[in-house]
């Protein structure tokens, strides 16, 4: 299992919108320190009732930005609202984050929760799941020469124009976030791999077994299990857990525990959020690396 961080690396946890405080040296702290990846969200637009604005820069041009500060630690998203973008932007966007890191942009995709972007862009939310499927579509033809695409509500393409540039090696990773309005059976054929909210133990198991049991009726190769976690954590190493929003408060020896539990039941790579997080961040991060991450590959 592997270690990430969804940006931003800062707690704003009484407000809805952070600073980005410190944002682009946080970012090449992590990636010294050994962090796999680093994630950004897709939020077009701030729906205080949500709760949430993410990094509140567009999270193309940002990683944009970001592919020119790093050299090796992977670049995500998670996850583009597909319905609410046209997907020869989104296709092109991604194959040029893809070219300029050196194949290190992974994609995580989704049908979009927050009700209030869709009246804005003039979209229908209740058919957002039919508008998720044939995006997706969309942006899996355009890795190939000249594409053709039917019968699809963004467009047509008839094998006369070409979309560049196209990804690093033979495509971008499509995780599925959630079940983006589609059956877990669609999840484990069309995507290569799955992004899950925080579960308890016995539940978060359940899920990966029957997403992993669909898997090999469609396809040979199995295909990794992501999810964030929260995470406050605390100077006292033994501190006992305390849950939080989709996370817990905890010492780093318990924390080691839990997400050796988490790889124990299938999970491949756990992205910490430290929104709410009240120790200094560049000290947890000193912990999380000193003790936690040389436990995990």
């Amino acid at each position: 299992m592997s270690i990430g961080l969804v940006v931003p690396i800062e707690e704003y946890s009484n407000s809805t919108v952070p600073k980005m405080q410190s944002h682009l040296s946080r970012v090449e702290l992590a990636e010294q320190l050994g962090f796999k990846a680093i994630w950004v969200r897709d939020v077009p637009m701030h729906v205080p009732t949500f709760g949430d604005a993410g990094q509140t820069f567009d999270p193309f041009t940002y990683l944009g930005f970001l592919t020119g500060r790093t050299h090796q630690i992977a670049l995500g998203i998670a996850s583009v609202a597909l319905p609410l973008h046209h997907p020869l932007h989104v296709a092109k966007s991604a194959a040029t984050l893809d070219q300029l890191s050196g194949g290190r942009f992974i994609m995580g995709v989704a049908s979009g929760d927050r009700y209030e972007e869709y009246p804005a862009m003039n979209i229908d939310y209740e058919n957002r799941g039919a508008g998720f499927r044939e995006a997706f579509v969309f942006i899996r033809a355009a890795r190939e020469d000249f594409p053709k695409i039917e019968k699809n509500r963004y467009g047509e393409l008839n094998g006369t124009v070409d979309i560049l540039p196209k990804p690093h090696s033979n495509k971008i990773p499509l995780l599925v976030t959630g079940h983006s309005q589609q059956d877990t059976a669609w999840v484990a054929e069309h995507g290569d791999g799955w992004m899950y909210y925080p579960r308890n133990l016995y539940m978060q198991e359940h899920n990966i077994k029957e997403w992993r049991a669909l898997i090999p009726k469609t396809q040979k190769f199995d295909k990794p299990f992501l999810q964030p976690l929260y995470v406050d954590l605390q100077k006292d190493d033994d501190f006992k857990p305390i849950g939080i929003h989709l996370g817990i408060r905890t010492g780093i020896h318990y924390l080691t525990e839990y997400l050796f539990q988490l790889q124990l039941i299938g999970v491949n790579h756990v992205a910490i959020n430290l929104r709410f997080n009240t120790n200094s961040i560049e000290k947890t991060l000193d912990a999380l690396a000193e003790k936690l991450l040389s436990k995990f590959h």
